[in-house]
């Protein structure tokens, strides 16, 4: 049996409305994030299927994984990340580049995509949605910037999973925190303490190690951390945000890795 043809009538109209709202938003990304993630060229393909919210596959059978940004899902955001993935590069050809092609553990090509010749990177588009997070994995500083310009951007605009005003997690709620674990996470909250045990150092939260929230950063970081300016000792009594994923150690830990997973929001 065919639809009604008001039925399709309104389907056309959401998808027309779908697609104004995604050139509005590429529009209003900030003109240096295109020349902020512009790396060595990798190929291009076009895209036959979406894989998941951060992954796809090209005609030549290449997988491909969006570098530098994790999806997120909210409960109070109506931002399908995976939908949002396949509205912009579904059956588009795409150019890759970046700084290593090296496949991932699962044979996928980590890379920033630009769609049909276009100067602002995928993952621009999608942090511009509220359909992901900077996954602070980008040691490029200009890219690095331009992606928290656009994260940044949707925050202020309360789009997608920022309509949550729970997106972002607080220390004084760990339980909130353990319920996501395996999950990559914001958190935000004021440092009690910093102290070193072995060769790791702890980022404390509270007073109960086997409840509280607490930050873990290997000895071998230390400099690089200092390096970026960011002495640990000095943390106490800030409030800071963090992201990455969520594991119990005790209480639910974040292991920080890189300078940029730790933001600072200002005093006390």
């Amino acid at each position: 049996m065919q639809p009604p043809a008001k039925t399709i009538e309104l389907a056309r109209a959401r998808g027309a409305a779908i697609t104004l709202a995604g050139l509005l938003l590429m529009a209003a990304v900030d003109p240096a994030i295109a020349a902020g993630c512009s790396f060595a060229p990798q190929g291009e393909g076009r895209v036959t299927e979406i894989i998941d919210a951060r992954s796809f596959r090209l005609a030549d059978g290449r997988d491909v994984i969006l570098a530098g940004i994790e999806p997120v899902a909210s409960s109070d955001s109506k931002t399908n990340p995976t939908a949002a993935l396949s509205a912009i590069v579904a059956g588009h050809d795409v150019t890759l580049s970046g700084n290593d092609d090296m496949p991932d553990r699962y044979g996928r090509q980590p890379a920033f995509v630009f769609v049909d010749s276009s100067d602002t990177p995928v993952q621009a588009q999608l942090l511009a949605q509220g359909a992901a997070l900077v996954a602070a994995s980008v040691t490029d500083k200009d890219c690095a910037a331009a992606l928290a310009a656009a994260e940044a951007a949707a925050h202020d605009a309360k789009r997608g999973i920022w309509a949550d005003p729970t997106v972002i997690k607080n220390t004084e709620s760990p339980g909130d925190i353990l319920a996501g674990i395996g999950r990559f996470m914001l958190v935000e909250g004021k440092v009690l303490s910093v102290r070193q045990a072995g060769a790791t150092t702890y980022l404390n939260f509270g007073r109960n190690w086997t409840r509280d929230f607490a930050v873990t950063i290997p000895k071998r970081m230390i400099p690089v951390f200092e390096g970026a300016g960011i002495m640990l000792k000095s943390l106490e009594n800030r409030r800071i945000r963090v992201r990455g994923w969520i594991e119990a150690r005790g209480g639910p830990r974040i292991e920080a890795l890189r300078v940029g997973q730790i933001e600072l929001l200002g005093e006390n």
